[in-house]
């Protein structure tokens, strides 16, 4: 069934185009309280490209200060942690509204003052913790007394501050941070295939060194390569894994078999940008490919803009870019806990579009868990947003809503960024970061090991004398892997100390903090028809796809999670504090360690016609080791973890 987004939940306006013409703004406001924490730290000189075209329409959030932000803090960890005498004495949307949300009336000015200027509101949320607008460059200078510029940050043109924001006096001790940037934009899903980043072969039809078929289950099939680490034949990788495999895996059902009431009575919320128009019948038609039980009526809900309002569809990689994302969550969630309802909520954009489909699921308390399968590139916004963003997560916590946030799929982001940084928001300290594996499944789902999902890859090539050879050292460069490390932002929450390692932490939050399979060289097997168009929505024919990332990993610890409250009859909420005392205390998480010797697979692309040797447990700067990692967190989860986390109520 779909509903659309009302005014119940966010104010939303339509029809908005990417650049407008507009009346001149008003006459600029004196300002006095500036932001200097909300400058991106992409906004240097160095990357100036130019100034946008004054009629360029922009995306603005400004986040308000809490009224209370340390009782939030007490309370969110109070209700979370086991042994706390509030343990699990949740708040409902209104308690917390009424509690710490700023007031009515703080809200009313901002957005007066916004009108005011030009700018038209998309968006203010029940809880009125933020409210989104868009206007003209020309109208964000004058009304921030600012300077919006181009810049040039990872390949694209991004329009952000020079100078500081800042707004009239009376208006500025209330607000948090003020987000006049396109960073935001960058948010991306975090999935990956075993042909992402391919290059198309010049001619075809291919011929790959080796030919390499896919494997039905981990080592079903071998093929010959050249000798390395003491072998010559060397397992195929994974068609993707089956949901009843998986099931077994993970410990929902026995050997070979499907358990079609895991997840009874639980709501499993998805949020992505934009919105699959063939989402039923593809999983639907997967469901029959791949022996599951169909959607039953009402058992899939969605909560979606109107596609005319979907916006920024360029930077956000357009809604056939987030599809498969949709597919993957929906399939995933389905295939591990089949009797879950399942409510996807899409945002108009990848921006503050998510932040409204969020605040729509907790404003009227929709579902105790949330599954987010995307994230920017590192922590690369600016501090006061990250902040900003901070109070929707301790909302959640406060109302025992579980947030799982994929970790990425870049390893350290060094390559991106130059430094190393974990991705938000799976580094705040208020929701659960799914990192990721590599998993070895029989044939009926028995599981055999996992090391952490880090790929590393060398080319087959024949040389000079036409014998094959690799083309250069083994393992290979690294190809992608779960991102994780430590946060420049957030300090070590309570829950962490002790656990992870001070080399690691040095006082601040580490992630991930549980992990679930992602590499998609031992992927999973979803279905969808792919859009064709992306003004009018027209799709393909469907098709089945194995895939992988951390937006496997993360709808699949979320099933997990609903698997076991619906097992257990208690609401986890943030998982974060029990996780780590389960854990401590002895836990039944797989502790992903370091393979005793190299685990690689065999891997020709259909798209370049390559063939690689696949290398395991090669991730950037990342490692795997005895007990907590910045890989794997404290374990690969599995049900009866998952129960033992629920237990600890």
């Amino acid at each position: 069934m779909r509903v659309l987004a009302t005014a119940a939940s966010v104010a939303c306006i339509a029809g908005l185009a990417t650049t407008v013409a507009t009346a001149s703004p008003p006459s600029p406001p004196s300002h006095s309280k500036s932001y200097p924490g909300s400058v991106p730290p992409w906004a240097g000189s160095r990357a100036k490209t130019g100034i946008p075209l004054s009629n360029t329409t922009i995306e603005g959030e400004i986040y308000f200060n809490l009224r209370d932000l340390a009782g939030a803090k007490a309370t969110a960890d109070a209700v979370s942690t086991p042994g706390n005498p509030s343990y699990g004495k949740f708040l409902s949307p209104q308690q917390w509204i009424d509690t710490y949300s700023p007031t009515q009336a703080t809200v009313d000015a901002t957005v007066n003052y916004l009108k005011s200027q030009g700018l038209t509101i998309m968006g203010v949320p029940q809880s009125r913790l933020y409210v989104v607008f868009r206007g003209t460059a020309a109208q964000m200078n004058a009304a921030f007394n600012t300077v919006e510029q181009n810049y040039s940050f990872q390949g694209q043109t991004l329009i952000g501050p020079a100078t500081a924001p800042s707004v009239p006096a009376e208006l500025g001790d209330a607000i948090q941070s003020v987000s006049v940037d396109q960073g935001k934009l960058l948010t991306h899903p975090a999935n990956a295939t075993p042909d992402s980043g391919e290059t198309p072969a010049a001619t075809k039809p291919l011929t790959p060194p080796v030919s390499v078929p896919c494997s039905n289950y981990w080592g079903e099939k071998t093929v010959t390569l050249p000798e390395a680490y003491g072998t010559t034949t060397f397992p195929t990788h994974l068609c993707g894994y089956t949901p009843t495999q998986l099931q077994t895996a993970y410990g929902i059902s026995s050997a070979g078999t499907v358990n079609p009431t895991a997840g009874a009575g639980q709501t499993v919320a998805i949020i992505d940008a934009y919105a699959s128009p063939t989402i039923v019948q593809d999983t639907n038609s997967w469901a029959a490919a791949t022996g599951m039980p169909q959607l039953t009526a009402n058992q899939y809900q969605e909560i979606v803009p109107d596609s005319r309002m979907f916006l920024d569809k360029d930077l956000c990689q357009q809604p056939s870019g987030w599809q498969g994302e949709q597919s993957l969550d929906v399939q995933a969630v389905h295939g591990l806990a089949p009797a879950a309802n399942i409510l996807y909520v899409g945002g108009n954009n990848c921006g503050s579009g998510l932040d409204l489909a969020m605040s729509t699921i907790l404003d009227s308390h929709l579902a105790n868990i949330v599954s987010n399968s995307y994230g920017n590139v590192g922590e690369a916004l600016p501090e006061n947003t990250l902040m900003g963003e901070q109070n929707i997560h301790l909302q959640a916590a406060a109302e025992g809503i579980g947030l799982y946030f994929s970790s990425g799929d870049s390893g350290d982001e060094k390559a991106a960024l130059g430094y190393a940084s974990p991705d938000f928001a799976a580094s705040s300290p208020y929701v659960t970061a799914v990192g990721g594996t590599s998993l070895a499944a029989g044939k009926d789902g028995t599981y055999e090991f996992e090391t952490g999902w880090g790929t590393a890859r060398q080319r087959v090539v024949p040389n000079a004398s036409g014998q094959l050879v690799y083309a250069g050292s083994l393992p290979g460069p690294f190809r992608f892997g779960a991102g994780g490390g430590t946060s420049a932002v957030f300090a070590q929450p309570a829950y962490q100390a002790g656990t992870v390692p001070a080399s690691l932490a040095n006082g601040h939050r580490v992630s991930p903090d549980v992990s679930s399979l992602a590499d998609p060289y031992t992927g999973y097997l979803i279905g969808y028809s792919p859009i064709t168009n992306d003004n009018v929505l027209k799709t393909g024919s469907f098709g089945l796809s194995d895939i992988g990332g951390t937006s496997l990993a993360s709808p699949l610890t979320a099933a997990q999670m609903a698997v076991a409250q619906g097992a257990t009859g208690k609401v986890i909420g943030f998982a974060n504090p029990a996780i780590y005392a389960a854990a401590a205390s002895g836990g039944a998480q797989r502790d992903i360690v370091p393979p005793a010797q190299p685990v690689s697979v065999a891997f020709s692309s259909t798209v370049s016609g390559n063939t690689y040797l696949v290398g395991m447990n090669h991730d950037s700067s990342l490692f795997t080791a005895p007990g907590y990692d910045d890989v794997t967190g404290v374990g690969s989860m599995n049900e009866t973890f998952a129960q033992q986390v629920a237990a600890q109520h």
